[in-house]
């Protein structure tokens, strides 16, 4: 009996200890982390002639707030800038941009994560990304270009 118990308590534990390293993995995603993870959902759902933007996976990574806002952008075929709001770009390879996304660590300011990001292996572009916490996931706020203001 003692050994039968000693096996419940151990597995017991082998269980816990598994929920806790996973609630702490959920804590210890970066906004980086987060940055790739919505990149590679976006291409791909982007290359599947489907407008991510449109997709309720979007509010994942989006904060709800921006998501409307740019839905309702669309709706009313007043989107921001000439190009795609999360790209900065009208056409890429989408092939190249999803097995080539580069995020660098996030510069920190106050509550506000920045994430620079660059897509493809030639002709690269880059992007800010800016991203705050909400509950346990980091959420974009914002995209920006690094390109010269014309």
């Amino acid at each position: 009996m003692k050994k039968i118990f000693t096996f419940s308590v151990s597995v017991w534990l082998l269980v816990c200890g598994m929920f806790l390293q996973q609630a702490a993995l959920a804590d210890s995603v970066t906004p980086d982390a987060s940055t790739k993870a919505f990149y590679a959902w976006y291409i791909k759902r982007q290359s599947n002639d489907v407008y991510p933007l449109m997709d309720k996976g979007i509010y994942t990574y989006v904060a709800k707030a921006t998501a409307d806002k740019l839905r309702n952008a669309y709706h009313h075929n007043r989107l921001p800038g000439d190009s795609d709001y999360f790209t900065k770009v009208q056409d890429y390879d989408e092939h190249d941009w999803a097995i080539n996304i580069a995020t660098r660590p996030a510069v920190m300011l106050d509550d506000v994560a920045v994430v620079p990001v660059t897509f493809g292996s030639t002709d690269k572009v880059s992007v800010l990304v800016f991203l705050r916490k909400q509950g346990d996931a980091w959420k974009i706020t914002k995209v920006d270009d690094t390109r010269d203001f014309q």
